[in-house]
């Protein structure tokens, strides 16, 4: 059976955007195989900050994302599901890349999913069945140096999105 490319893609943006000087930000399904903070997802999903002022003991392996950060001053220990990653980007241009849940029980948790705000990411018309990543404005990142969570200013609405989702 061959290993698939998702886990080695995910590593090479996060690497691009370490070397580059951008934050890498990943967005991952949030179901009972992925382990957060409560209260941070929105809409089924999480938006988080992979950088490594952000992160400890990073460990980004074929099947599991796992990593420490902190959450209103305090160490939370995350898992993340290679499966559930639906975006790796960086925060600073976008550039990065989309993915689709792996599994069918991702997808089905993600479409159930209680709208915990108004916010919007259920993506355009033209690609409705594309997972999407959420915008800037509402994004909430762990705060490295433990003083609490901070979050993101409002940005200016773009062109959309460049990311390819890669099957």
């Amino acid at each position: 059976m061959t290993d698939s490319t998702k886990p080695y893609l995910i590593r090479a943006i996060h690497e691009w955007c370490v070397d580059q000087g951008f934050t890498p930000y990943l967005a991952a399904i949030v179901d009972e195989n992925t382990r957060v903070p409560p209260g941070y997802a929105r809409d089924g999903q999480i938006v988080l900050n992979l950088s490594p002022e952000a992160t400890h003991q990073l460990n980004m392996a074929n099947d599991l994302i796992s990593f420490q950060a902190r959450f209103g001053g305090v160490a939370q220990g995350l898992a993340i599901p290679v499966a559930n990653v639906v975006a790796i980007y960086a925060r600073e241009n976008g550039q990065g890349m989309a993915f689709e849940p792996d599994s069918a029980s991702a997808e089905s948790d993600l479409a159930s999913a209680e709208p915990e705000g108004s916010q919007d990411v259920t993506g355009s018309a033209e690609n409705a069945a594309a997972p999407t990543v959420p915008p800037a404005p509402e994004r909430v990142e762990p705060d490295p140096v433990g003083t609490g969570v901070k979050p993101r200013p409002a940005k200016p609405a773009g062109r959309g999105s460049h990311l390819k989702v890669i099957k």
